[in-house]
């Protein structure tokens, strides 16, 4: 077995070929001779949707950067975040049971498409820190920032394939993947919030607008999630689960980022 292998040998704790489709939502799609299965339809969706408009997101960021260094990180790390959703949604919804399931005797936990989100996922958190260090800070405070970025960037990426190639399951989760997130996203609010009572900047407002929707998706995950309403919509065929919530309220953030934000957004010598 090639190390690229083993990461597929971590069993799924419930999925298996025989109920995959009574645990979640599974749909038989026939093109001509071609035959496979669509999973959770609707979750997958609104995951590309989301996915497509964050990488719009990044794309107008990066049309009207100009000479704004903070724009151009901004746009890199809105596509990272916009692929790695598309990703995300091929793997962990559309294509979850062809990729986990179809062809295996044992139902697989995660793949590679999964271990490539996670890391494009935390690479545009990294990105994003860089943003933010050129727009909201300058002298010693933006150098740590940026080498703090380019650290979690090479040991986050180093880990999880570590994680994968073990295989090593604590290291590719999702919720690991958040965890190390974290610190960035409190410094983002926290250095917005300081930044408005003291310039006032439009800029900070709209900054912190947008960690409030990213953080009310997270609380809305956590909080269907451990409501259990998944399973019991799921059991009367109504397909709507925790990440629903998730991507229903990242949607209207990448909404609110593509409208509000790419014009506001300066380096912060060009606010002085």
């Amino acid at each position: 077995m090639s190390i690229f292998e083993r990461v597929k040998t971590i069993p799924h704790p419930e999925l298996t070929k025989e109920n995959w489709g009574e645990l979640q939502p599974l749909k038989k799609v026939k093109l001509g001779s071609l035959e496979f299965y669509i999973s959770q339809p609707t979750s997958s969706f609104l995951v590309y949707l989301l996915g497509v408009l964050v990488t719009a997101a990044g794309i107008r960021f990066y049309m009207i950067r100009g000479e704004e260094v903070s724009r151009l990180w901004w746009a890199i790390s809105l596509i990272l975040w916009g692929v790695g959703a598309i990703i995300a949604g091929t793997s962990y919804q559309a294509f979850g049971y062809e990729a986990k399931a179809a062809r295996r005797k044992v139902c697989s936990w995660t793949t590679w498409w999964e271990i490539v989100y996670l890391i494009l996922q935390q690479l545009s958190m990294d990105a994003m820190t860089v943003a933010i260090a050129y727009s909201c800070t300058t002298g010693l405070l933006r150098k740590i920032m940026i080498v703090y970025a380019i650290i979690i960037a090479v040991v986050y990426v180093i880990l999880t394939l570590f994680g994968a190639f073990a295989p090593y399951k604590p290291l590719i989760t999702f919720e690991w993947m958040v965890e190390i997130s974290i610190p960035c996203y409190l410094t983002f609010f926290v250095l917005n919030i300081v930044r408005y009572v003291v310039y006032g900047h439009t800029m900070d407002l709209v900054l912190i607008g947008s960690w409030i929707l990213i953080y009310l998706s997270w609380w809305g995950y956590i909080k269907y999630w451990k409501s259990g309403l998944t399973q019991t919509l799921w059991k009367k065929k109504i397909w709507f689960s925790e990440n629903d919530v998730l991507h229903v309220i990242l949607i209207i953030w990448a909404i609110y980022v593509l409208v509000l934000m790419p014009e506001l957004v300066k380096d912060f010598h060009n606010f002085m």
